[in-house]
């Protein structure tokens, strides 16, 4: 079943292009942030979290009593 209001692939084309038109000075930046981001999840999904160890981050603990 096809949508009346659904836009079709001419539509979209123009869609497009005017896109470009108006954003088209920023689309290079605005992929590159993009890139950096991706980049920076996936690093961050492979490293462990500061949580994970608490116990490495304690000082030493003492036998004397305070």
């Amino acid at each position: 079943m096809i949508l009346a209001w659904a836009p079709g692939l001419p539509e979209m084309a123009i869609f497009g292009v005017i896109c470009l038109l108006l954003f088209g000075s920023r689309l290079p930046s605005t992929m590159r942030s993009l890139g950096q981001s991706v980049t920076q999840f996936k690093k961050g999904m492979h490293e462990p979290d500061e949580g994970d160890a608490p116990e490495a981050k304690l000082p030493p603990k003492s036998d004397q009593p305070s």
